[in-house]
């Protein structure tokens, strides 16, 4: 019975060839391998960017764009470049001592003028009006004085006659006395007579004395009073000078002999008491006037010597004057020239001037450059063997020109370094060089 039933069940089965269209399932890679995978990609690519990527404290830099120097051994000339400009030795200002309108005006300006010479006439009526009225002030005062001084004159007269007529009385007195003084001892004179003659020559030399002990206390005085008003007087008459040259001042002369400039005053121009109304320049003398940096006041003394190249020929200074305020981070200096000056320079013309401020020694030198005033001298690029890189190297750099910084450590002779601008490479520690293709 049941094998009946077994090939029953079987002839109820599909026909050979039906079961080719059945889905085959295919095994698929592991899960687990995939991300294993991935991870280990990853981490190659930031071994690579690690590797090759330029760092926080790294930079590329095109080579052709930076100013690359030698350091040398030579000798530092340790001198201050200076802008100089060509001023007047001596410039003396003009002004209006009295305001006043302007009535005549007899120089242009630029005009080479001497000392003394007129320039302009002024005119004030208050001034003038007010002088004449101070004068005769003045000399009414005068005349009063000298009254007081006749009337001395004539008391000291008056008392010499005093004295003169005394004296002679006093000598009469003294005769008839001798006289009498022989008679009374022989009789011939009453005793009363002689008596008489006796007192009145006790009175004539009391008289006397009495009389000069008071004209020597009147003069005394009277001395002291004649002193009093001839100093009085010559008050007065300083004073009169001063009105008078008040009015003389009204006439504009040329303090000195030189180039009168800035005198732009116009016809009818009513001028105030002090107005400054030009000035005169020293002619044929000349002076440079420098700004110097403020890091130099302690080094920059009267004396200095200095010098200057005008149309191909050196020139030598000294420094004239030191104005000891700063201003804007610069001090200014006067320098005169020591000996013959330059011809055809021209007032306002900028020189180029040297200051020496310390002598001449053998240094290690680096080429000046704008890397010092980004990094302050304490550190700069130093290019590597290879010169394809530059690293960043402390340094202490010493006294510099216009040309040269003297090195005191960190650099040898023969090495290379960068001496353009650090502008945007402060914070970086290397430099990494383009390549020139």
């Amino acid at each position: 019975m049941s094998l009946v039933e077994l090939r029953q069940t079987r002839r109820d089965e599909p026909v050979s060839g039906g079961a080719m269209d059945r889905v085959i399932e295919r095994k698929g890679i592991d899960r687990r391998i995939l991300i294993a995978g991935g991870a280990a990609l990853a981490i190659l690519l930031l071994v690579v960017f690690w590797l090759f990527a330029p760092s926080a404290d790294s930079q590329n830099v095109a080579r052709d764009r930076l100013s690359i120097a030698t350091v040398q051994n030579g000798v530092f000339e340790d001198f201050l470049p200076l802008r100089a400009r060509v001023t007047p030795l001596v410039t003396v200002y003009l002004d209006a001592v009295e305001g006043g309108r302007v009535e005549r005006k007899l120089v242009e300006d630029g005009a080479q003028v001497t000392q003394g010479q007129m320039l302009a006439v002024l005119s004030n009526a208050e001034l003038q009006l007010s002088t004449l009225e101070k004068q005769a002030e003045v000399e009414q005062q005068l005349n009063n004085m000298r009254s007081q001084e006749l009337a001395l004159v004539q008391s000291h007269n008056a008392n010499m006659r005093d004295v003169n007529q005394a004296e002679t009385e006093l000598a009469k007195a003294k005769r008839q006395y001798d006289l009498q003084k022989a008679l009374a001892e022989k009789g011939f004179v009453a005793r009363k007579t002689f008596n008489d003659t006796k007192d009145d020559l006790d009175f004539q030399n009391k008289r006397l004395e009495i009389l000069r002990h008071s004209i020597a206390q009147t003069e005394a005085l009277q001395r002291s009073q004649l002193q009093q008003l001839r100093a009085a007087a010559s008050s007065l008459n300083t004073s009169m000078g001063v009105a008078q040259n008040s009015l003389g001042q009204l006439n504009i002369r040329a303090p000195v002999t030189g180039q009168l400039s800035g005198f732009e005053i116009q016809l009818g121009q009513s001028l105030q008491q002090g107005e400054r109304i030009g000035q005169v320049d020293s002619a044929g003398a000349d002076k440079l006037q420098a700004d110097v940096d403020e890091f130099y006041l302690g080094r920059v003394v009267v004396g200095q010597a200095a010098s200057a190249d005008v149309n191909g020929k050196t020139y030598r200074l000294r420094v004239a004057k030191v104005y000891p305020q700063v201003r804007n981070g610069q001090f200014q200096i006067d320098l005169v020239f020591d000996g013959v000056e330059p011809a055809g320079v021209q007032r306002g013309q900028t020189i180029q001037a040297k200051l020496t401020v310390g002598d001449s020694s053998r240094a290690v030198l680096v080429p000046n450059g704008a890397f010092f005033n980004d990094t302050g001298g304490n550190w700069i690029f130093v290019v590597d063997r290879g010169g394809r890189s530059a690293t960043k190297r402390s340094v202490q750099l010493g006294r510099r020109n216009s040309d040269f910084i003297e090195v005191l450590s960190g650099l040898k002779p023969g090495e290379q370094v960068i001496t353009s601008s650090y502008s945007g490479l402060v914070d970086k520690d290397q430099l990494t060089f383009d390549s020139d293709d």
